[in-house]
């Protein structure tokens, strides 16, 4: 009995220690896959379609250049098993020869830059029609290229070096990795405009190949003024009629080169329509002014097409989605309200100057004020009013304003330096759209005047259009609180987008090229950091 029981133990203990034993081979188990994880696929594991991930490392070890991507690859073959993308089973992907051919071509799309590692791709593609086995770095540089391409094309400069150079607009944040998977499954996409820019982009993509192709055939010639002349009317007749004429030919401001060098009503026509797309006053006379503005260089205006292509790729293509909302561009002192991707109203505004520059931001507009006060800002009393107050005891009496609180404020009314309406955008910077008494100052050819919020020469249209779908609100109603002498403030029932920006190179709904001046002199802050 006593052995039964001796070998019934021992038979219970090798049980015992046999599923012991099972289960520290299956944590061993368990361990050795977690480390084979994080070192990359084992070469016994992996198939003819996949490749070892821990060559990502040697690979950006090896391609300093495309250090950059390396997190963007790591998350893309993570997510894919680190599977061939650029190989399909039967052969190359088709994707790989258009990813090539948008790699060579990448000047059309305005960015000037070296491709790294540019002879590894030309070696790719010697015999890009020859089937074999599939090369890991071959993969990952295409892999980096691909996300170089996305880079300089959808993204731009960095967030960090737009806001250094003051530009406050949301940027757009988004992966590329999804469109790589789109572009896998259809790569015609790549080929197509997608979602990526806004459409202003593209407008200026075709310019910039229209003015490449100008630039080809020669531009256009430096335009001679007789030093004697002032100016060019009707009737007149030079050489230089001449060589504007053709000039305008060019340039597709004149349908037609008559080369008459008289002054007719043809020229006319095509120096106010020059005029119009350029910021210039409408002036009838050919003065010095207008010659200097015609004899930019063609490869001037390139640049200056590619610096605003630039800045399209850093805002965000949902900004055109919105039903309705406003944009103000700086260098074109002009206001535009898109309704339905439409402009239902344009016009003139009057920006900061100089030292007090209108700031490159976005909000929401919330209110609009009828009559309202202005609350004189600390630093306009210390530097404006307070030494006109030691010269004129009557200064505030003279000018509708009043002491409120310690400060200084200007009572509703004509004389009222915000006109007779204000529309409110709450934001950090202090910035609003206001109308203003001083109407004579948007006839100007250059608007910078403010000290910083922007005066609308169409204030009235404006209100109406805004408030045009409130039930509460007539053109009658409007005007009445305009003129009331006392301010109210109304709460907008929706809220709308305001985008103040900065583009010296603008294609407009009819696909007009059109140019403004640097008047910030931003284009020459921004220039260094896309030419390399």
């Amino acid at each position: 009995m006593k052995r039964v029981i001796v070998i019934l133990v021992i038979v219970l203990l090798s049980l015992s220690f046999a599923n012991s034993s099972c289960k520290n081979k299956s944590s061993a188990a368990e361990l050795l896959t977690e480390k084979s994880d994080e070192k990359g696929i084992r070469d016994e594991a992996l198939d003819e379609d996949s490749f070892d991930s821990t060559l990502v490392a040697s690979f950006f070890y090896k391609h300093p250049l495309l250090q950059k991507y390396e997190t963007e690859v790591r998350h893309l073959y993570k997510e894919h098993h680190y599977h061939y993308l650029w190989y399909e089973p039967k052969g190359i992907h088709e994707l790989r020869h258009l990813l090539y051919h948008k790699i060579n071509t990448i000047e059309e799309e305005g960015v000037q830059v070296r491709i790294p590692y540019k002879n590894s791709l030309e070696t790719i593609f010697q015999n890009a029609t020859t089937i074999g086995k599939p090369n890991p770095d071959d993969e990952l540089l295409l892999s980096s290229l691909y996300f170089f391409y996305t880079d300089k094309v959808f993204h731009g400069l960095d967030a960090k070096k737009t806001d250094a150079l003051g530009w406050h607009l949301p940027r757009k944040k988004e992966s590329y990795i999804p469109y790589l998977d789109s572009l896998l499954v259809n790569p015609s996409l790549f080929d197509t405009e997608n979602k990526a820019l806004i459409s202003q982009y593209y407008r200026l993509k075709k310019a910039l190949g229209d003015y490449r192709e100008l630039e080809k055939k020669g531009g256009w010639n430096v335009i001679a003024f007789d030093p004697k002349m002032t100016a060019y009317s009707l009737g007149d007749s030079a050489i230089t009629i001449t060589q504007i004429r053709k000039r305008l030919f060019i340039t597709g401001d004149l349908g037609t080169d008559s080369k008459s060098n008289i002054y007719d009503a043809e020229l006319q026509s095509g120096i106010i329509h020059y005029e119009k797309r350029n910021g210039l006053s409408l002036e009838t006379k050919i003065t010095p002014r207008l010659l200097t503005d015609m004899n930019i260089p063609t490869a001037t205006r390139i640049k200056t097409i590619m610096v605003n292509m630039e800045r399209c790729r850093w805002i965000p293509p949902s900004l055109s989605q919105s039903k309705e909302y406003i944009v103000i561009n700086i260098p074109s002192f002009r206001l535009t309200y898109f309704k339905d991707n439409e402009p239902a109203l344009v016009s003139n505004v009057v920006v900061g100057k100089s030292m007090n520059q209108t700031v490159v931001f976005s909000g929401m507009m919330q209110y609009i004020v009828f009559s309202p006060y202005w609350n004189v800002p600390r630093s306009i009393i210390k530097k404006e009013i307070a030494p006109a107050m030691d010269k004129n005891k009557n200064y505030l009496a003279q000018h509708d304003m009043e002491w409120n609180g310690g400060n200084i404020r200007q009572k509703p009314g004509p004389k009222n330096s915000l006109g007779l309406v204000k529309f409110l955008f709450p934001n950090t910077n202090s910035i609003y759209l206001h109308d203003t008494p001083s109407k004579n100052l948007f006839n100007e050819e250059k608007r910078a005047f403010s000290h910083g919020c922007i005066r609308v020469a169409k204030p009235v249209a404006l209100a109406n259009l805004i408030l045009k779908d409130d039930s509460k609100w007539t053109p009658e109603k409007i005007e009445a609180a305009m003129n009331s002498g006392k301010e109210s403030w109304y709460t907008l029932k929706r809220k709308i987008p305001v985008y103040i920006g900065y583009f010296t190179a603008w294609v407009d709904h009819e696909g007009i090229l059109h140019f403004y001046d640097d008047v910030y002199g931003r284009d020459e802050n921004l220039a260094p950091l896309i030419f390399e």
